[in-house]
């Protein structure tokens, strides 16, 4: 950890990691399981039960049966390869022991929001990257990295008994790679000249952006750390990915980034979905599939007026048992985020989709949103138009 005094006018981004983050908020729940393999994943079937003494009978890996997917797991699970978006099923292969805890999403974003503000009454200038993460832009803030740092963590931790791992480095790119370089509860500080001693032996992957098929294909031509991306020729790399991947390869491996912090964000849409444990049938199974689209529907309006959105497209998904994927949506003549309005134009859609198959996922998804006091106001208008 190398600090140094802040200069004004040096570009200094923080990049906030929560750690563990879903795994985390279950531990404060359940303070008994800190220290051993647990896995967050699947629906409540699998809650655990409370006792008479007081104590709780949690479920393990090796009763699981379903298709559920891993959420999150604790750094124990994760040292037996258990990472989230693993198959339970996987998971209970090499880790039949772990124990296995149901997602709790209202939770985790009553926890997300407490963090935030934490680090808002702090430094101000935020962008919102997930539930778990933001960057920071602190390049005004007058105190040294180390111990704004330091406060900014100790600050989450008052609100919310969680730790976080930061990284602060002069961008976005190289303050996420930060953020991950000494987890869980830790602190990165990195300046431009460090880039060959810390940040080019790490694997390529390690760029946000190098996801697995890019990775596999840097691995064909004999690259597979930073520093070996970082002295390939331009030309070469943009020969084998196209002028704008290459030029962003080669920038990203010499630290060059230049995206700004982004304040405000609008989302594009909001939506929600769920994979069922067997495939429903649109007919035998009406009543599960009827209760599962309400809830999904309800959440999805949660969602929208938590974010003070209304949307005037409403639209669903289907995946079926073949894994072949339907989409239908409607636009609505005023915008909503009223939940017994959503399912009602979803269902609309859902008359217009193949129901022969059995059904594996259903989704309902609110686009063309719209910040709910702007649609007020348009309403309004129109309203007053009407009455003359």
């Amino acid at each position: 950890m190398n600090d140094t005094a802040h200069r004004p006018g040096k570009r200094r981004i923080a990049h906030l990691d929560m750690d563990a983050f879903f795994a985390s908020v279950e531990l404060l729940h359940y303070p008994e399981l800190r220290g051993q393999p647990v896995v967050v994943g699947g629906l409540g079937a699998h809650r655990p039960l409370r006792q008479a003494d007081g104590t709780h009978r949690f479920a393990r890996l090796r009763d699981y049966v379903g298709r559920g997917v891993a959420t999150t797991s604790t750094y124990e699970a994760r040292a037996l390869g258990i990472f989230s978006a693993m198959g339970l099923m996987k998971s209970a292969q090499l880790a039949p022991d772990a124990i296995l805890l149901p997602a709790n999403f209202d939770a985790y974003r009553d926890y997300s929001r407490r963090f935030k503000a934490a680090v808002a009454a702090i430094a101000p200038c935020i962008e919102d990257r997930g539930i778990d993460e933001i960057h920071i832009d602190l390049s005004d803030h007058p105190e040294d990295s180390l111990p704004l740092a330091k406060r900014i963590k100790e600050a989450v931790f008052a609100a919310t008994g969680l730790s976080c791992s930061i990284g602060i480095a002069p961008n976005k790119l190289l303050a996420k790679i930060c953020s991950d370089l000494d987890k869980p509860d830790g602190i990165t500080l990195l300046d431009l000249g460090e880039l060959p001693s810390r940040i080019w032996p790490l694997p390529a992957r390690k760029i946000n952006g190098i996801g697995p098929k890019a990775n596999d294909r840097l691995a064909r031509l004999g690259i597979r750390t930073v520093g070996e991306l970082a002295a390939a020729r331009i030309e070469d790399l943009i020969s084998h990915f196209g002028p704008s991947m290459g030029n962003w390869l080669h920038q990203a491996a010499h630290g060059i980034d230049e995206h700004p912090v982004k304040t405000s964000r609008k989302p594009k849409s909001i939506s929600r979905e769920s994979t069922f444990q067997r495939d429903l049938h649109a007919r035998l199974d009406r009543a599960e599939l009827s209760a599962a689209f309400t809830d999904i529907c309800r959440r999805v309006a949660d969602d929208l007026a938590r974010k003070d959105y209304v949307a005037r497209t409403i639209g669903i998904k289907l995946r079926y048992a073949d894994f072949q994927a339907v989409t239908r949506d409607i636009t609505l003549p005023t915008a909503t985020a009223d939940a017994q309005a959503i399912r009602k134009a979803a269902g609309e859609c859902l008359k217009r989709a193949p129901l022969q198959q059995r059904i594996r996922l259903l989704g309902v998804r609110a686009g063309t949103l719209l910040p709910a006091s702007v649609a007020a106001t348009q309403t309004t208008a129109v309203q007053g138009e009407l009455a003359f």
